[in-house]
């Protein structure tokens, strides 16, 4: 293994990047990028502690769930989840983080960096309601850069094409919650549980 030790190495081994790349960073969200967040209904957001430690939460919702508040500011609500909030309590400690904003069926991307806050309550809340649920908290981003990335990654992996998915020998979420989280419950019980009503829980646990 021949470890990379300093930018030199780094910018001799991939090169930099153009003058036409470096300008579509941009500090605010423009028309293109609205359109893009009302079409978007995933997402991934990164986050870090004070020391460095990275986490990396995917966050979904109908279209238009990432809520644009003026070009400089998005909110992302929070639903029931797991509690372990990791990335909660790393901006809490660190307010910077990096979104990935995800449509299905296009290949590129939209990325926002910024820093965030955590809020508990505020009138846009209720733009936030579904299936008759307000969230209890929401992420709200003051972006400091944002711009789109090409396609390359999504083409390359085949994401969006059928033909080349292949999940045949993967375990179950009922498998894996019986392998790591409930040893003692039996996996028929499990398999009900994740069934198709699983999907209806999911904004009230």
């Amino acid at each position: 293994m021949e470890p990379i030790t300093s930018v030199h190495e780094l910018e001799e081994l991939i090169g930099l990047p153009l003058e036409r790349v470096r300008r579509k960073v941009r500090t605010s969200l423009s028309d293109f990028d609205r359109q893009w967040l009302a079409a978007s209904p995933f997402c991934v957001i990164s986050t870090a502690n004070a020391q460095g430690r990275v986490d990396a939460s995917p966050k979904g919702d109908p279209a238009g769930f990432i809520h644009v508040l003026d070009d400089f500011t998005i909110a992302i609500p929070e639903r029931p989840g797991n509690k372990l909030a990791f990335g909660f309590h790393n901006i809490l400690e660190n307010p910077n983080v990096g979104i990935l904003s995800v449509v299905p069926g296009r290949t590129d991307t939209l990325r926002i960096n910024g820093t965030a806050k955590l809020v508990r309550d505020a009138d846009f809340f209720d733009h936030m309601v579904v299936k008759g649920h307000r969230p209890r908290v929401a992420i709200v981003v003051s972006v400091d850069e944002v711009f789109t990335h090409c396609g390359k990654a999504f083409m390359r992996s085949g994401l969006w094409e059928p033909d080349s998915w292949d999940i045949a020998g993967l375990p179950s979420i009922a498998t894996l919650s019986k392998t790591y989280v409930q040893p003692d419950t039996p996996l028929a019980d499990l398999e009900a549980y994740y069934g198709p009503a699983y999907a209806e829980r999911m904004y009230r646990e």
